[in-house]
């Protein structure tokens, strides 16, 4: 992979602050041409270093009052990829991991109240063949969302 610099660093920085910023207002904060701002971020995009972009919307305007964690524990962790191809299906689910620890995968999802959720649960998740468990955690509160750090190096 190319190094990413300090500018690269300082752009990456700017803009995962204020998605809408625009690069005339990069540039003059970079101290260089909007051209070079441009082209910085087609390079990163082209890395993979930027990956996606668009809005984000709140749940809870759409009428999604409950964020769910759900653990799933699989018959067998090769059976991840067809569990993984049948949850994709389920419009609430917004993130999977195949992870460590107790579970074989964490699931985010979105439901409109506790029955919704109940619904998904015990309708969608459970009838997934390989699913054996399912453990759900009820998140009261985002506190904490943000990207990554950029970490400039020291001179």
């Amino acid at each position: 992979m190319e190094k990413i610099d300090n500018l690269d660093k300082r752009i990456l920085e700017i803009i995962t602050a204020n998605a809408r910023i625009p690069f005339k207002d990069v540039a003059a904060v970079c101290g260089v041409s909007r051209a070079a701002i441009h082209q910085r971020v087609q390079r990163l995009i082209d890395l993979g270093v930027i990956v996606g972009s668009g809005y984000n919307v709140d749940p809870k305007t759409l009428g999604y009052s409950t964020c769910t964690y759900v653990g799933i524990i699989l018959e067998k962790g090769s059976m991840y990829k067809n569990v993984v191809e049948e949850l994709n299906h389920i419009p609430e689910v917004v993130e999977c991991h195949f992870t460590t620890g107790p579970y074989t995968m964490l699931v985010k999802l979105y439901a409109c109240d506790n029955s919704h959720l109940m619904e998904l649960l015990n309708q969608k998740l459970q009838g997934i063949p390989g699913v054996l468990s399912t453990e759900t955690l009820i998140s009261l509160e985002q506190s904490i969302n943000k990207e990554i750090p950029i970490i400039h190096e020291q001179k």
